[in-house]
């Protein structure tokens, strides 16, 4: 029997406590090849600047596939549904709603990011940006991170104040929210860079989200060329991520590899991690769901 799951129900399953180590197991196994995923492939809708993805994945369990779009004029600007099968019998098992789980898996694994990345001492946080990610990123980094400040940056000055009020931030210039922060994270729809690599400290940590596509980046050449550039897969980066393809940035690992240990986390220094967003993520935060609901 197909299980239906609604967001109101993915809610009540899902919390930043469960999904963030779940990103964690799910990133090392795609990086150490225990999951079959393509890079996902994407449909330009140029009449309303979107895209349409399709996202399919299988590990030893269970097979997934997402479907997703992306209306940047649109409220909410993602909205997806996500498919599970039994990988045994390939017998359909779920279909979920996906905009949720898109939101808090993607805050997740930026987490995820931060904990290995960041300073254990961090305690500042930027966001660039005001939407359902810059609102996600800040309850998902409160539970690897300690901040005692975090500043905001919006083109929309009303969402910035909206968002700031929130959550407890102040908001100032993208020049001043990111001086001295000890971790970055870019959420905006922005083409192009809305950070600077010249404010950035030396061992600042970042976490760049917002931009899909090979003509769209968020973080400038001079950030991205004085960085250690981690990226969640390099198959997707080549193909997909302005951020590195732009600035002809040289990727040092997968985060999925430095979970695993195949590669070493950067002592030192300052980082980027560039999220892309995986079917895997998508799959296992659906499974989470369902077997808490199912």
């Amino acid at each position: 029997m197909l299980v239906l799951l609604d967001e109101d129900k993915i809610r009540s399953a899902l919390s930043y406590e469960k999904l963030i180590p779940t990103m964690s197991r799910a990133l090392a196994a795609f990086s150490t090849g225990r999951v079959t995923q393509p890079v996902r492939t994407i449909l330009s809708i140029p009449d309303h600047s979107a895209f349409y993805g399709v996202m399919p994945v299988a590990d030893e369990t269970m097979l997934g596939a997402k479907l997703v779009t992306v209306y940047p004029h649109s409220e909410p600007t993602h909205k997806a549904v996500i498919q599970l099968f039994d990988a045994a019998t390939g017998t359909p098992l779920a279909l979920l709603d996906g905009r949720l789980i898109t939101e808090m898996r993607t805050a997740a694994v930026s987490a995820v990011a931060t904990q290995l990345l960041a300073s254990p001492n961090a305690h500042t946080l930027a966001i660039l940006g005001s939407g359902v990610q810059a609102r996600a990123h800040v309850a998902a980094l409160r539970l690897v991170r300690t901040f005692d400040q975090i500043r905001v940056w919006s083109r929309n000055a009303e969402h910035a104040k909206r968002f700031a009020d929130e959550v407890g931030a102040k908001v100032t210039s993208a020049e001043e929210a990111v001086r001295g922060a000890d971790v970055v994270c870019t959420v905006t729809h922005s083409p192009e860079p809305v950070l600077k690599g010249e404010w950035l400290d030396h061992d600042a940590h970042v976490n760049a989200v917002g931009a899909v596509g090979r003509a769209a980046r968020e973080v400038d050449g001079v950030a991205m060329a004085r960085s250690t550039v981690v990226v969640d897969s390099r198959a997707a980066a080549l193909q997909e991520a302005g951020d590195v393809l732009l600035a002809g940035a040289t990727i040092y690992a997968e985060l999925g590899e430095l979970i695993a240990g195949s590669q070493q986390v950067p002592p030192e220094g300052r980082t980027v991690f560039k999220s892309l967003g995986l079917a895997v993520e998508d799959l296992a935060a659906a499974r989470l769901v369902y077997e808490a609901l199912a």
